[in-house]
């Protein structure tokens, strides 16, 4: 019997996250570990009127491909991927991974290689979701494997997880209203600021927002979600940033980065492990050097690191920022073949706003 919480889930991706409408053209990426949640969303979908159509990835395919694959291979790019960016109107992505570390053993400078040939498809995404043609939606199916990230049983993460998504609730949808309601007092605070000023432990960075849109983000398109964002003038920051929490991308792992950035550009990177591949994915292209994208985490019902970007940047009493590839609807033009957020723990930190006090401790105090 599917747990009333997956379905509970599907109904509220498809009719709250997504709008979803009759006619609407959907895809539904998701994997066999998934299957529970995408079955219930195409079911959703069609209860909705759209015509849903499901793309599953098989576990293993990846690491065949980066082991196998010549430097040709990797970046070719096919026309029917491409096509498919364009044709829907709507895109579901269901994370739920067998094995979250499949690539760790993976050359990074083969990974960079095939970020860069697939970084045009999440640009041309983001592009079309600023104008309007493209609603989508990520969000993530518990299993064991993210559990065990997680350091949590599968019971522990299930309900972590479906908590976090506000399924506890009557109304989750009114719940997440209830998120934009409160968040939009602090996006409305920033927007009508420039200088950004974030002193912490090991951080003294400042960056420039003047002109730049903050998006509230409300459960739309990260489900759960819990942040405000923008994107930063891309010559602006500077100063350094010590990255608390583990940074991960593509299942590696990356601890104690520490950031040091000049007119905007990373001068100088370190961590305690991994920081070859931090490097690696630096030299990806120019634009990995320069941010796309600063944040504040403001769930608090979120309170512990899981190992999933998801949920952790969205941790209340955090900032996050992303090396790479900005969102068009911010006003953030950095370009670039990654998008690789990192977290930083403020709760014994303070923010300024042109020079005004307006975060201490872990909340802002406006």
């Amino acid at each position: 019997m599917i747990d009333p919480r997956v379905t509970k889930m599907a109904d509220v991706l498809i009719n709250y996250s997504l709008e979803t409408k009759p006619g609407d053209k959907l895809i539904i990426y998701g994997t066999p570990a998934g299957a529970p949640l995408v079955r219930e969303a195409y079911r959703a979908a069609l209860r909705a009127g759209a015509h849903p159509v499901v793309r599953i990835a098989l576990p293993g395919i990846d690491e065949i491909m980066f082991v196998e694959a010549s430097d040709e291979q990797l970046q070719f790019l096919p026309q029917l991927t491409t096509d498919e960016v364009e044709y829907f109107d709507t895109r579901l992505s269901i994370r739920a991974m067998a094995n979250t570390k499949s690539l760790s053993g993976v050359d990074p400078k083969r990974i960079a290689l095939h970020q860069a040939t697939i970084g045009p498809l999440g640009r041309r995404v983001m592009e079309r979701s600023a104008a309007g043609e493209l609603r989508w939606c990520g969000t993530l199916f518990p299993v064991e494997a993210h559990a065990q990230d997680a350091d949590m049983s599968l019971v522990e993460y299930e309900n972590f997880v479906f908590r976090s998504c506000l399924l506890d609730l009557d109304d989750p949808a009114e719940g997440w209203r209830d998120v934009r309601r409160t968040q939009q007092h602090v996006a409305d605070y920033l927007m009508a600021h420039d200088e950004i000023h974030i002193v912490a432990p090991g951080t003294d960075i400042t960056y420039r927002v003047g002109g730049r849109t903050w998006i509230n983000s409300d459960g739309k398109r990260n489900f759960p979600s819990g942040e405000v964002f923008t994107g930063p003038h891309e010559a602006s920051a500077n100063g350094h940033v010590r990255f608390t929490y583990p940074a991960i991308y593509n299942g590696r792992e990356v601890e104690d980065v520490r950031l040091t950035f000049r007119e905007g550009k990373v001068v100088e990177a370190t961590a305690s492990r991994g920081e070859e591949f931090l490097n690696v994915m630096l030299e990806t292209d120019p634009g990995a050097r320069f941010l796309g994208e600063v944040a504040f985490g403001l769930n608090y019902g979120i309170q512990r690191f899981t190992r999933n970007i998801l949920f952790d940047e969205k941790i209340g009493g955090t900032m996050h920022m992303a090396l790479g590839r900005a969102y068009p609807d911010t006003g953030g033009k950095n370009q670039s073949a990654i998008h690789w957020d990192l977290i930083c723990d403020l709760r014994e930190g303070e923010v300024y706003a042109d020079g005004e006090l307006c975060y201490r401790n872990g909340r802002f105090t406006i």
